[in-house]
């Protein structure tokens, strides 16, 4: 596990600097899908700023919190979709300078750490169910704990589920984003530029893509989800809903016993 883990922190370390202006689109079709699904994913938000309610992300004082866990939250992605109906995001990464960019982004746009904010960390060391780092009060009692497209990184993706559960708040929510059952993604190397110079091959190379060495899961199906729910107390209300594009959400309330 701890090889996994390391070769997952080095490629989004090499990737951060410009992960969101690669995928901005991806990003932005992701984040609407979202914004799209909030009923679906059953969190009792604060209103938009739009709606000039309660206000979180920048409005007024709300009158109830609603705090948002995301694990391996990358640049932010699920963060930011979802912040407008929040009152606080709290990210954590195994990748530094992930997490570099999603606090620049949220200082950038005028947020205090109290409203958005992350640091580095990882909850699913087999042996250390509250590592140091994240056993302040700050990092439990969540609303909701989402996980956007990291699920399929994990060695042990039951003990993650399990684990984020563990830092829900009782009828809190764990929502994760990832992709259905598919084939490993394989593009092809380009000829060799010394072709007809007696250094290419006859046939063109499949490959990997350029993140599929830190892959541990191609997709996950919806029988397989529910019974990982099921299995980390957040089965009561499971739902599975697929996008187009081979994405899916899952979503499950936490029963805390």
């Amino acid at each position: 596990m701890a090889e996994v883990t390391e070769l997952n922190r080095s490629h989004f370390n090499n990737e951060a600097s410009n992960y969101d202006s690669k995928f901005q689109k991806t990003i932005q079709q992701l984040t609407e899908a979202l914004q799209e699904r909030l009923d679906f994913i059953g969190v009792d938000w604060v209103a938009n700023e739009e709606d000039g309610d309660d206000q979180g992300y920048g409005g007024t004082t709300p009158s109830r919190e609603v705090r948002l866990l995301d694990y391996a939250c990358g640049t932010g992605l699920m963060s930011r979709a979802l912040a407008p109906y929040t009152t606080q995001c709290v990210g954590v990464d195994i990748s530094e300078n992930m997490v570099g960019v999603y606090n620049a982004t949220a200082q950038n746009q005028g947020l205090s750490d109290d409203e958005m904010h992350a640091v580095v960390g990882d909850v699913t060391v087999p042996d250390d169910p509250r590592p140091a780092a994240l056993s302040a009060p700050h990092f439990f009692d969540f609303d909701v704990a989402v996980l956007g497209l990291g699920f399929h990184h994990f060695v042990d993706p039951p003990l993650a589920a399990r684990r984020l559960v563990e830092r829900l708040r009782p009828g809190g929510v764990l929502l994760i984003l990832d992709f259905v059952t598919h084939e490993p993604f394989v593009k092809h190397e380009e000829q060799d530029q010394h072709r007809g110079h007696g250094h290419g091959h006859d046939d063109k190379e499949k490959v990997f893509h350029n993140a599929a060495h830190t892959v541990t899961h191609h997709g996950f199906s919806e029988s397989q989800m529910k019974g990982i729910f099921e299995s980390a107390g957040a089965g009561r209300k499971f739902a599975f809903q697929e996008m187009g594009s081979g994405v899916v959400f899952t979503m499950g309330r936490a029963r805390r016993e």
